[in-house]
């Protein structure tokens, strides 16, 4: 380009130090859902199908990293009581070639791990297979997967 060389470079050179320059942010929640997030019960289950004056709301995970990521544990408020659940999708892009949800899904679990419902409604992501020893239980009621 004939502006790249001459008088016209150091014109140029500020404007394109700020075209190159990121405005989002890059960090480990970028990812992921936090407290209080609303979430949507995927699995049959009775506790989570029936009508209730509240959304089921995400209290706790059960990881360092302080947010919850797709096949992190997490303390469920759901009804008035404290319930475990895994989540199997969430609206927050993740890392590449992953999918990306309508909601936050999530689904029921006893403390052992089994899952509470017979049956999951919505597709869930083939990267919770890395984590079959512990949710195989959890894989096996899922109908599809993406």
């Amino acid at each position: 380009m004939a502006f790249s060389t001459g008088p016209w470079r150091a014109l140029l050179n500020p404007v394109c130090g700020v075209l190159s320059q990121r405005y989002f942010s890059t960090t480990e929640a970028l990812g992921a859902i936090q407290k209080m997030t609303r979430v949507r019960v995927v699995d049959n289950s009775a506790l989570g199908n029936t009508a209730y004056h509240r959304p089921p709301r995400w209290v706790h995970v059960y990881s360092k990293a302080g947010v919850g990521k797709v096949g992190d544990r997490i303390l469920l408020a759901i009804k008035g009581r404290k319930k475990k659940a895994l989540i199997v999708g969430h609206r927050m892009p993740g890392p590449r070639m992953t999918p990306r949800f309508d909601s936050n899904n999530v689904v029921l679990i006893e403390y052992n791990g089994n899952p509470g419902g017979t049956r999951i409604n919505v597709p869930i992501p083939t990267s919770l297979r890395r984590l079959e020893g512990e949710y195989s239980k959890v894989l096996a009621i899922a109908q599809t997967f993406i």
